[in-house]
Formats: C-alpha cells, structure tokens, sequence
C-alpha cells in the first residue's frame, strides 16, 4: 500500500472531493454504512479544529486515493478512532472491494495502537481485532413516512397510539405545535445544550458540552453545509416556545441522531417522542434512507426503531510496549462498563445511584 499521512489542514481539496465522491457512491456501490456523516471530511476538519493529534492516512493505488483512514495520536503513537466519545461511526472510507492488512496501515501511520468503540460494519481487518458487537438501532424512511408509520402502528399500537394522544394534549395544553426540521436559530441550539447539560447533571452523568472541545466542535457543525455533513438541529415547538429539540448530523442518505434533549416541565407530554416521530417524516421527505438512533439500549430506541445494525468496540494493536501497556489501562476499566450497561441487575442500581448524586448536586 502507498500510505501517505497528512494533518487536516495539509489534505488537498482533490483529496476531499475523492473521499466525497468514496462515500456518493457507497449506498450504489452496496456499503450504505459508509455514508454516514460521521464519516465525512468535514467531520474529521472539524475535531481537527478542535483536538490536536488528528491525522488522514490516504492510501493509494497507480496515484489515485482508493481509501481514507481518519485518526487522532498521541506523541507515543496512540491512536484513536477520530472524535471518539463522541463519533457514532468509525472506520476506513474505501473503494468497493478495497482490502488492507490493519498493522501494515498502523505501521505506515506511526502508530502502536488504535482503538474504536463503533466501528461501522465491513471493517473486515479491523472487526477481526474487535472485542463485542453491539447493536445500533435505525429507523427505515426509504419507503416513505407513511410506510414507516403503517409498520410502527402493527408492531407498538400502544406506543403509537399514545405518543400521537399526547401530541394532540400538547397542542391542547400549551398552544399550536410545529415542527422546524433545520432550524437555523444558534439560539435555539444553545437552548438544547443548556436543556442537554442539565440532563447530564440530574442524572449524574457527565456534562458533555463542560468540556470547551466539545461544544466548539457542536457549534462549528451547525453551521457545516454540504451535501455529506450538515449539522441538523430538528425543533419541536408549543406555543410557539421550544419544548423538544435534536442536533444530529445527515449525510444524503442518512441522519445520525446525536444530542436529543427536551424541556422537562414538557415531560408528561413525551416531547422528545414526538419529535422523534417529527424528524422520522423530516427524513422522509428529504429522501433520507434511514435514520441512525446510535448505540445504546434505550426504551424509546426499541419502541422506534425497524431494525439494527451493529457497531464494534475493540482495537488493533502492534506489538510494543506503548499498546501493551495502554491496553492493560483500558481492558478492565472498559470490561466494567459494558458489564454494568448489559446487565438490568448491574445498570439499574448504579443509574439509581448516578440519578442520587445528581440530586445531590443539584442540591448543593
């Protein structure tokens, strides 16, 4: 393979129009995975603004670039997946029929190790190094919203028939409710990262958007516009106030839900539902493919979703002490966590606990 790698701002507009034109034609070409807009070159420029380290290997063959293996590295030549903690979908863009031996490219990249947590299916040389699968449920609008809803009524009546009930008291209780697909307000995006913050701390999770990286990486996707990655934020509104909001990022075929989050003295009303279904028919009408809920085991992704698809988490590693050592760090602090998140006997009492010291703050 001939492996060249590059900081963003070295990658040359043919470069990115070539990895463009990899991920138009990945749905024809049979690898619909690869058009998610985590993907994208805009994706990888935009954490390159954001996190130092980030890297492009472009491979290439008779001078053409038939592969594109976004990256970030430490100075010892740890590697990640790009935007990891993050990024929903990780892994090479390529060519149809593309094959590459994973050490001869963490080699040509400098690097001992490099770990992902949702490697998107097709990695064939990476899923080798994984250590679980994962399911990530989606929502199939390729056939029209009408379609997806017919199915959803057979499959969860109640929870359609309810979630429309409380749409319909909404409207009654609070005022007209509308819908805005791509809101272009950076108010009301502030607004959803204040509502997403205070969900984090009532439930004792991290704040995400407390850390400066991620919320810059948020706003400059907002403003991205391009036909592979536009940030997407969906508004539900009642009375002409938001109660339900979503940034995500779509793709032409795909939109990637990323940080829903809704007003909680909205919450009898199931706001966040009733956008969910809003941006299902938002996808629909755009002429979107699917809809990607992510990876985690959520009750309103079950009662959405159509099918799955699966996300890997593992890594590959050569053999030196740097990947050795990093991975006897990370092994059994990773083995904890998907222990307590695929265990109802484990996960509910330690989400009990994390909701208590949440309180607690809010408290104090």
């Amino acid at each position: 393979m001939d492996i060249s790698v590059y900081r963003p701002g070295e990658l040359t507009a043919a470069d990115r129009a070539a990895w463009s034109a990899l991920q138009e034609r990945a749905v024809a070409d049979g690898s619909p995975q690869l058009a998610n807009p985590f993907l994208a070159p805009e994706f990888t420029l935009a954490v390159g603004r954001c996190r130092r380290g980030t890297r492009i290997a472009v491979v290439r063959e008779d001078g053409e670039p038939v592969a594109f293996f976004p990256h970030q590295r430490t100075a010892l030549g740890v590697g990640r997946a790009i935007g990891m903690g993050v990024s929903d979908a990780q892994g090479l863009v390529h060519r149809p029929g593309f094959q590459w031996d994973a050490r001869e490219l963490l080699q040509a990249c400098g690097l001992s190790l490099w770990e992902f947590d949702h490697l998107v299916e097709g990695q064939k040389p990476f899923e080798a190094a994984a250590s679980s699968a994962y399911p990530s449920p989606v929502i199939d609008v390729d056939q029209g919203f009408d379609q997806y809803l017919a199915a959803l009524r057979a499959q969860s009546p109640k929870f359609t028939r309810t979630t429309l009930a409380k749409e319909r008291r909404l409207a009654r209780d609070a005022g007209e409710v509308r819908y805005v697909h791509d809101e272009r307000d950076p108010a009301v995006l502030r607004t959803l990262t204040s509502w997403k913050s205070a969900q984090y701390r009532r439930t004792g999770r991290a704040d995400r958007f407390a850390r400066p990286w991620i919320a810059h990486l948020v706003e400059q996707l907002f403003h991205t516009r391009t036909a592979d990655c536009s940030g997407l934020l969906s508004v539900l509104y009642a009375g002409g106030r938001p109660v339900a909001a979503h940034f995500g990022l779509r793709s032409r075929t795909v939109l990637a839900c990323w940080f829903p989050a809704y007003d909680p003295r909205f919450a009898k009303y199931s706001p966040g539902l009733v956008l969910h279904l809003r941006m299902a028919g938002g996808a629909a009408a755009d002429g979107m493919a699917y809809l990607d809920l992510g990876r985690g085991e959520k009750e309103y992704k079950d009662s959405l979703k159509t099918r799955e698809l699966s996300v890997f988490e593992g890594w590959v590693t050569r053999n030196s002490p740097v990947a050795l050592g990093h991975r006897a760090r990370r092994a059994p602090v990773r083995a904890l966590r998907n222990a307590v998140l695929s265990r109802p006997e484990l996960f509910e009492p330690a989400d009990r606990l994390l909701k208590q010291v949440g309180r607690l703050r809010a408290g104090g």
